[in-house]
């Protein structure tokens, strides 16, 4: 783990493979988990691509904000990495959360972003009702702490069969979420409720994109990655059966092979 300090917040960070000659790829992790939920991720991608897998601030090792987390916040930190890193322009694949920071990126830094894949996600802003109910969930956590937004989170994350047959995985997912801060949670709840729509960045996207999805996802179903995958020129959409919200870690196999071949294919057309 490496440190990068932004405006006097520190950012924690892995970098893998960091000689590949190829493209850099910045995993964008989903609420309220870590960089940790990339690591089946990164024991396949990395040594033929550079993958640089952050904590979004108030999460993981990162520091916790003491006010809301917009995710154009989380896209500067981002930015601000990768620019010291001097690895632009980069590949963003984001997951729930990490799609909006990916979003977010694509509107503020269009130039620096080499091509992109959102999975489990949208670009529509939260309803009335999904916006107050997070505000609600952040009066809980204040009450009774992070245990709270596991118990409501792991059946909407993962699938029903998941849940009954990775007892290892539920545990790894809980164990994300319980230890994220209170304070930190509070504040991506907030940047999330008060996130702008993207809808209209979608046209303006015109470097390669794959779209993933869950089959099983009640979170951002299928509904809304093919409402992504038909507005962005140059999209293909990948459905992963039988999975959830937490498709990279539901089937980790089909959804590296859909980022690798998506990757190669990118290699093959900047030779």
């Amino acid at each position: 783990m490496a440190i990068f300090e932004v405006d006097g917040t520190r950012i924690a960070y892995d970098r893998f493979a960091d000689d590949a000659p190829s493209h850099a790829v910045v995993l964008l992790h989903a609420f309220p988990l870590s960089r940790l939920m990339w690591e089946p991720q990164t024991e396949d991608l990395r040594g033929v691509w550079q993958l640089i897998v952050p904590d979004m601030r108030g999460h993981g090792a990162s520091d916790v904000a003491s006010e809301a987390t917009t995710m154009e916040r989380m896209a500067d930190d981002v930015h601000a990495l990768v620019e010291s890193l001097g690895v632009a322009p980069v590949v963003l694949v984001g997951l729930s959360m990490g799609g909006y920071v990916a979003l977010a990126y694509t509107r503020k830094y269009p130039g620096e972003v080499k091509a992109l894949v959102l999975a489990d996600t949208r670009a529509t802003a939260d309803s009335e009702e999904a916006r107050a109910g997070r505000y609600a969930l952040i009066e809980e956590v204040a009450a009774t702490g992070p245990s709270v937004v596991a118990e409501k989170m792991l059946p909407k994350l993962l699938s029903a069969k998941a849940i009954e047959t990775k007892p290892e995985l539920v545990v790894a997912v809980r164990r994300m979420i319980e230890t994220t801060s209170p304070a930190g949670i509070a504040a991506s709840l907030a940047g999330m409720a008060e996130r702008a729509d993207s809808t209209d960045v979608l046209p303006t996207i015109m470097v390669p994109t794959l779209v993933l999805v869950g089959s099983e996802d009640a979170v951002t179903p299928e509904s809304d990655a093919r409402a992504l995958a038909e507005a962005i020129p140059n999209a293909r959409l990948e459905v992963i059966e039988e999975v959830a919200h937490l498709s990279n870690l539901e089937n980790p196999g089909e959804f590296n092979r859909l980022v690798k071949e998506f990757l190669t294919n990118l290699d093959a057309k900047t030779e």
